[in-house]
């Protein structure tokens, strides 16, 4: 009996013992640097360079790595081997010489197991090629850049005007006054209507989305992408971002639902009419992915991105304006010079105002929102500097190390609107201000964030002036997930 126990014992033993030498091998063969791969760090088996990375400075780290490995690196996470790019000169390179080469999105399985391959976000070659071409035209078409959506920003900056009035000097968070502001605008391009500040069930989805964006850069999402078939099955932070991104997704589903039943084609209202149209017109083209299902996650990527990163710059923009405010005073002397106090400043005021120009493009910069950048890949076999990188390799050009780039900035570590003013004051464009990124998949939005942060900001500093509660010093602290976020925090708006 002694024995049977003994060989039994030797059976698991060898059974571990082979496991473990199954998962290494496995490891070590689907995760083999290719020849003449970027350096980068050192690694370990299964877990690539997790053990290297504090998560919440991740961009800084990375940054790090590039004064020790050079400006084209390799790293693993996210479950995949990734190369960095670093600093203007090679980041531009890559995204604008070879930027055909780099218009891809690797899959990464978290988000394929929630969005697929569908969206304008996810999707690649030619079904986001025609994706993001139609939504380009569609918004044009209701106003995406172009004077006549003025006024509907306008009418949002006085309803975000009044709403914060209603506060009455005391202290309180605008984080989703602004969220919910700067999402109407888009939602009146996408869904065909603004939604109440009252709304709580509207304010409790933009919560939903803050979080959901936050939990993306968790370390169990990163285990996920590792380990998927294992992560499925067991409780996590990322269990909580599926749940909230399906509350999103139904959010939007309902709506494309509604618009189905009251749609005509002769009237388009809104980008889901638009899409509608569309289905029956390419019914037959069935790869451009116009149906239902994109429809739905192609409507939530225009809410989620024309919502989250220019509120999150306006979110900036206040908590620096309360940091300092001697700039918040200076800008308020141009406003009231150029624009006065009778009427809300115009996009036809931004030429004459170069120093509230130039802060809301260091707010851009030193706010610092999408640190990483997203990730790219490959089309097809590449060479970067020395480098050979395979088809299909994950890219990314960190943000961070552009908008931070010592040779590029004058004072890369401090918040300094003069970085774009000449010597005459006049306002003066940097090629190194990459907030929206570059290239093919540069952000289709950006035109309608740029009318936004001007229109919006100049209209909050026109009619207050912002500060901390008495006895509170600003603080600076952030969290980082998919964007880089202020820690929460309150200010008094007092009516000038």
């Amino acid at each position: 009996m002694d024995l049977l126990r003994v060989y039994e014992w030797i059976d698991v033993k060898t059974t571990l013992i082979f496991l473990c030498v199954f998962l290494l091998l496995s490891d070590y063969v689907r995760n083999k640097a290719p020849k003449n791969f970027p350096p980068g760090p050192w690694s370990l088996p299964i877990i690539g360079h997790l053990h290297h990375i504090d998560h919440a400075k991740i961009h800084l780290q990375l940054v790090k790595f590039a004064e020790k490995y050079g400006d084209v690196l390799s790293i693993r996470f996210f479950g995949l081997r990734i190369v960095m790019l670093n600093g203007y000169k090679r980041v531009k390179e890559m995204y604008v010489q070879q930027g055909d080469n780099l218009v891809d999105r690797p899959m990464l399985p978290i988000f394929y197991d929630i969005f697929g391959d569908k969206g304008l976000g996810s999707s690649s070659g030619y079904k986001w090629k025609h994706q993001r071409r139609f939504a380009l035209s569609t918004l044009r078409n209701f106003g995406l850049g172009k004077k006549s959506l003025e006024p509907s920003i306008h009418l949002e900056c006085t309803f975000l005007n009044e709403a914060l009035s209603n506060e009455y000097g005391r202290a309180f968070d605008p984080r989703f006054l602004l969220n919910n502001s700067i999402s109407n605008v888009i939602c009146v391009l996408v869904f065909g209507h603004r939604f109440e500040y009252s709304d709580n069930d509207f304010q409790s989805l933009l919560n939903n989305i803050n979080e959901a964006m936050y939990l993306e850069g968790s370390m169990c999402v990163q285990v996920y992408n590792m380990f998927p078939w294992l992560m499925r099955q067991v409780p996590g932070s990322h269990k909580k971002m599926f749940a909230l991104w399906q509350e999103v997704i139904d959010f939007v589903q309902e709506k494309v639902n509604v618009h189905r039943v009251d749609y005509d084609p002769l009237n388009p209202r809104d980008y889901i009419d638009c899409f509608l149209a569309e289905m029956e017109n390419l019914k037959d083209d069935t790869v451009a992915g116009f149906d239902v299902e994109n429809l739905c996650i192609c409507a939530l990527d225009l809410f989620v991105a024309g919502t989250e990163t220019t509120s999150t710059t306006l979110y900036w923009g206040l908590l620096y304006m309360i940091k300092y405010p001697e700039i918040q005073a200076k800008v308020q002397e141009e406003i009231d010079r150029v624009v006065g106090g009778s009427r809300q400043p115009s996009l036809s005021d931004r030429d004459t105002m170069p120093y509230t120009n130039a802060v809301i493009h260091e707010i851009q910069r030193f706010g610092n929102i999408v640190p990483l950048n997203l990730p790219r890949a490959t089309v097809e076999d590449s060479q970067i500097g020395t480098y050979s990188i395979p088809k299909g390799t994950a890219v990314i050009g960190s943000l961070t190390s552009v908008l931070f780039d010592e040779s590029e900035w004058e004072t890369p570590h401090s918040f300094n609107p003069g970085h774009f003013l000449d010597a005459e004051g006049k306002f003066r464009k940097r090629d190194a201000f990459l907030p929206f990124s570059l290239g093919k998949r540069v952000c289709p939005g950006e035109q309608l964030a740029r009318m936004e942060l001007f229109l919006f900001f100049s209209s909050l500093l026109q009619r207050f002036t912002f500060s901390s509660p008495d006895g509170v010093e600003p603080s600076m602290d952030y969290k980082v997930g998919t964007t880089r976020c202020p820690l929460p925090y309150k200010l008094c708006a007092i009516s000038r």
